[in-house]
């Protein structure tokens, strides 16, 4: 199965070619007003380097948030876009679940935090399981003071993930069972990963009903003229 992943949620955009969740090409830029113009040249980059074509795919898989409305919007209409003009399915990630999985190493319960903004973060604890994680609680948009307030409250020990350095400085510091590490950005290499196990569950969203998951009134609206499906990208005519 060949997937196309679409990550834009954070200020890390990137793009991935798998064979199923065997990585075979990607390009990364952070740039946290860089979506648009990052898309079209790395999803061509991508398919260059792969020597396929958009019709050679099976799957689009693309993250819907949580995390800044107009990169989320970048990265729906894009993949909404692709799937429309090759006629393939579409599987939708959360950001917090990609952080999550690429930090389930160990024993501890995970927070993944993700910037939203307005000095807020989003968040959801996950337990690492054999093969990956599950999401233990609800995703919420708090403040600096109650996300510590909810990892102080664990009864187990923590791991703080994601963009934490949005996060004021020493905050963490009072979470005393709590322990930061990697990774800072979701990343579409490991979206390639839940893109197959949602396709073996047959776990599919309707392109055209494709909603991101920003969990509050946008910042911004997005130019929806860049995103014309005329010339999209060179390799979906034909």
């Amino acid at each position: 199965m060949r997937i196309l992943a679409i990550e834009t949620a954070t200020p890390a955009s990137s793009v991935a070619l798998g064979d199923d969740a065997s990585l075979v090409a990607m390009s990364v830029r952070v740039d946290g007003r860089g979506h648009v113009g990052f898309l079209v040249p790395a999803i061509d980059f991508c398919f260059t380097q792969a020597g396929w074509t958009p019709h050679d795919l099976d799957l689009v898989a693309v993250d819907i948030g949580p995390g800044p409305y107009t990169g989320i919007r970048a990265g729906i209409a894009t993949a909404q876009a692709i799937a429309a003009a090759v006629g393939v399915r579409v599987v939708t990630v959360s950001s917090l679940t990609v952080i999550a999985l690429r930090a389930a190493t160990g024993r501890r319960l995970i927070w993944p935090v993700v910037d939203v903004r307005r000095g807020q973060v989003a968040t959801a604890p996950f337990s690492p399981v054999p093969g990956g994680v599950v999401r233990d609680g609800d995703s919420e948009i708090v403040t600096p003071e109650q996300f510590i307030a909810m990892v102080e409250a664990s009864p187990e020990d923590v791991l703080v993930v994601g963009d934490w350095p949005a996060l004021p400085e020493g905050v963490l510091k009072s979470a005393h069972r709590a322990k930061v590490g990697r990774p800072r950005y979701p990343a579409a290499d490991t979206m390639l990963e839940i893109a197959v196990m949602k396709a073996n569950h047959e776990e599919f969203a309707q392109a055209t009903e494709i909603r991101p998951l920003y969990m509050r009134e946008p910042d911004a609206s997005i130019n929806w003229s860049d995103f014309r499906e005329e010339g999209l990208w060179p390799g979906a005519a034909g």
